[in-house]
């Protein structure tokens, strides 16, 4: 009788935690089925997690099965690379891709293991090349909605359909998506954002052959109609949502999420103090900072919409250059009970809580699959890269929210503000808004129950990778 080998497989991501933390939910996926995962990331991150005292060490955690490895991106660590994204590129692709390489060889030299897969982030698709030289399949897992990933294969494949972008008003029509304008577009798309965000699309597709598998963090019913109109010339497999198992109503067997900033505890005691469905969420992301007029106009519209709310403010990074806003001299003191102001919290923790009524978001794909699966409503206040095409989304296909129109400054007035937090918390679109978000909840916890849509992609891909392991 033939012994079944075990399955191993790396995971490839970038230092970013909207990144890193998808590839552990799907590795969390993984592992019941069998399969012991690699995950790789840069140095960065792991100094990172030293610096808020998680651990860091490249030793494997026996229950969970997931081994973290790090690789040099080729940078010193005082190097501001939100800065100067040219040359952070760059030097990743050219002497990170290295380092990568010399690292998977060396484990596969120390540890004795064949690797079955790679599974690559799609900020890092020179990894691709490493996957097909080291002859390891590869899978691409792509960290933004399935139509995105259409849109850009089109841009890729047929740049005419996307001429004369510089105009605002200019519709762009594809298969499965609603009618975009240049606006809706992603940014990295258009004309005027820098090359590099180009190049790294380019690279994902012009290697797109060398992917065995695509993979997308939603679920299927989320995204039918464009998982179709995919299927006959780039198929991609939805294994989502990739959130926390416990936002799914599943027992979290052990949490595996990286947390790269120090959560305030403060917040869900809060939530604790207030009537169900009445607060509003504010959060951007880790990324994004807001410009002073920014944060001037959301305070007087939470002030005059007599809401309660809690709004994390990420301060600046060590190091960065980036000014983070003032709040306006007395809102916290005019705002008092009302609304509380923090820099950073346990996001999931916070959407699942009955307190909250609706989460105002930035967009970012993240962000957005853990509203689905909390079934909270959003209010899309995007700002770049794919958040103005998940707005459109929201709005067009979703129905889960309603979404801030900005001017073209990118700053939206206090009454715009204002009319959104007050149409979805209180407004004629209220209810029918909150009952598709409930829908959509349902249909987001199916997917992933064993036999639903996502669990069977899944299982499908394992199979696979024990026959492939099995019959070497």
């Amino acid at each position: 009788m033939a012994i079944e080998r075990k399955v191993n497989v790396l995971m490839v991501s970038t230092a970013l935690q909207s990144h890193i933390n998808p590839m552990l939910r799907f590795a969390k996926r993984l592992i019941p089925k069998g399969v012991h995962v690699t995950l790789i990331t840069t140095e960065t991150a792991r100094d990172r997690m030293l610096g808020i005292n998680n651990t860091a060490s490249n030793t494997t955690n026996q229950e969970e099965e997931i081994q973290f490895e790090f690789f040099s991106d080729g940078l010193s660590n005082d190097f501001d690379r939100n800065k100067d994204k040219t040359t952070f590129v760059d030097t990743l692709r050219t002497v990170g891709s290295k380092n990568l390489s010399n690292l998977i060889n060396d484990l596969s030299k120390t540890k004795g293991q064949n690797y079955s897969c790679m599974i690559v982030d799609p900020l890092l698709p020179w990894a691709i090349k490493v996957s097909s030289d080291l002859g390891i399949p590869c899978a691409l897992l792509w960290l933004q909605p399935c139509g995105i990933y259409s849109i850009g294969y089109y841009w890729y494949k047929n740049p005419l359909v996307f001429q004369n972008l510089e105009d605002p008003n200019q519709e762009v029509q594809l298969p499965g998506l609603p009618l975009l304008e240049a606006k809706d577009i992603p940014t990295y798309l258009l004309p005027d954002f820098p090359a590099f965000g180009k190049e790294v699309m380019s690279e994902i597709y012009q290697d797109s052959d060398k992917l065995k598998w695509v993979f997308a963090m939603s679920n299927y019913e989320l995204e039918e109609e464009i998982v179709k109109s995919m299927a006959s010339f780039i198929p991609i497999y939805p294994i989502g949502p990739l959130v926390s198992q416990f936002m799914l109503g599943e027992k979290e067997t052990n949490a595996v999420n990286m947390n790269l900033w120090t959560a305030e505890k403060s917040c869900l005691q809060w939530l604790d103090n207030k009537p169900d469905s009445s607060v509003l969420y504010i959060s951007f992301g880790s990324v994004i900072v807001m410009s002073q007029k920014q944060v001037n106009n959301l305070a007087t519209a939470l002030k005059n919409s007599n809401k309660s709310f809690l709004w994390v403010i990420k301060p600046a990074e060590k190091g960065s250059e980036d000014e983070v806003p003032e709040l306006p001299h007395g809102f916290l003191e005019e705002t008092k009970g009302k609304g509380l102001v923090v820099t950073w919290c346990e996001q999931e923790k916070v959407l699942v809580h009955p307190a909250v009524a609706c989460f105002m978001t930035h967009c970012g794909w993240n962000s957005m699959l853990e509203t689905i699966a909390a079934g909270v409503p959003i209010i899309a206040y995007p700002k770049w890269l794919d958040q103005p095409t998940n707005a459109k989304l929201i709005v067009k296909k979703f129905q889960n929210g309603v979404v801030i129109n900005c001017g073209e400054d990118g700053i939206a007035s206090v009454e715009e503000i204002e009319g959104n937090i007050k149409e979805v918390m209180e407004g004629s679109s209220a209810v029918g808004i909150k009952k598709v978000a409930l829908e959509m909840k349902e249909a987001a916890r199916e997917a992933l129950q064993e036999g639903g849509s996502s669990d069977k992609n899944i299982t499908e891909f394992v199979n696979d990778l024990k026959n492939s392991t099995n019959a070497d």
